[in-house]
């Protein structure tokens, strides 16, 4: 029987008595489902498991992205990706610069995703403590507290989002090594249109779904206004009250929301000091239905 335990703090919560390395029942992938909605963030800790069954487990929440970059992908299982800051024989074996600052993954794509399923095979520690953690916010909060009029003027409104800006934003930082998106990737990933607040799947509650990552205009609102609202939402968005800090720990599996959190992976970490992480991303598929999001 599964034990859910959250964490007492603004999200996330931790699942024990899951064994990944073996089919989960309906009933255990109910509650699963139940506790990411409500909590934001679960972890699931000391998972030993392969590429394969972290593929498994994953693709039962909703069919698995492939990257956009076709890069650092599992030879057998393309679905799963690797990030890492290790290199063999000079080269890297995983994407280094991964979700290092507040987004929601895949807010850029016309289908949007629910979930990032990720396992920690390789944690950096110094002086005995985890380096590399991952921050996460809560967005269903974050849309109950602002001011009453922001609501009203913004409800029903959508925003445009776009990859490239957070592309463009890591390929400027921390000497990364990203190259630009060819006019193939842009093209397969043009820019779109989504809700300011969207109601969410599991919860029937009000989500804040802009995104300092990707969020890059209020359609159909002047240039300045726009850019002065979703300055204020970035910011509102990203009270220390909202946040939690996941501190990774070795054969941790985490499993987040992207609905209802924002996230943001911390690079307090030198080349040194070896990270490796396995990563699939979930659609949103199965857990809308075939239904279209719904504006709040």
């Amino acid at each position: 029987m599964l034990n859910v335990i959250p964490s007492g703090d603004i999200l996330g919560a931790r699942i024990e008595g899951l064994d990944l390395s073996k089919p989960v029942s309906a009933e255990d992938h109910r509650v699963v489902v139940q506790a990411l909605g409500e909590n934001g963030m679960i972890c699931i800790p000391d998972q030993h498991i392969s590429a394969g069954e972290l593929k498994a487990f994953a693709q039962r929440f909703g069919t698995l992205e492939i990257n956009v970059a076709n890069s650092f992908m599992d030879e057998d299982h393309p679905e799963v990706m690797i990030l890492s800051n290790i290199k063999k024989d000079g080269k890297p074996i995983g994407l280094s610069d991964a979700g290092q600052d507040w987004h929601t993954d895949m807010s850029y794509s016309k289908d949007i995703a629910f979930a990032n399923v990720l396992y920690g095979l390789e944690i950096p520690t110094r002086d005995g403590e985890p380096l590399g953690c991952t921050e996460f916010a809560n967005m269903h909060q974050a849309y109950d507290d602002l001011p009453e009029e922001l609501k009203t003027k913004l409800a029903g409104r959508t925003a445009t989002h776009d990859f490239n800006k957070f592309w463009e934003k890591m390929r400027s930082e921390k000497g990364s090594s990203r190259p630009a998106l060819t006019p193939e990737q842009r093209a397969k990933k043009p820019p779109v249109l989504q809700p300011v607040f969207l109601t969410h799947p599991i919860t029937g509650r009000t989500v804040l779904y802009a995104n300092p990552g990707y969020t890059m205009q209020i359609d159909g609102m002047d240039t300045q206004e726009s850019d002065e609202i979703l300055a204020f939402l970035f910011k509102h968005q990203l009270q220390e009250k909202y946040r939690i800090k996941h501190m990774w720990k070795k054969f941790d599996v985490i499993m987040w929301d992207n609905i209802g959190t924002l996230h943001n992976a911390v690079a307090d970490y030198g080349p040194d000091e070896h990270r490796l992480i396995k990563r699939c991303q979930v659609m949103a598929d199965k857990v809308l239905d075939g239904a279209a999001l719904q504006l709040a």
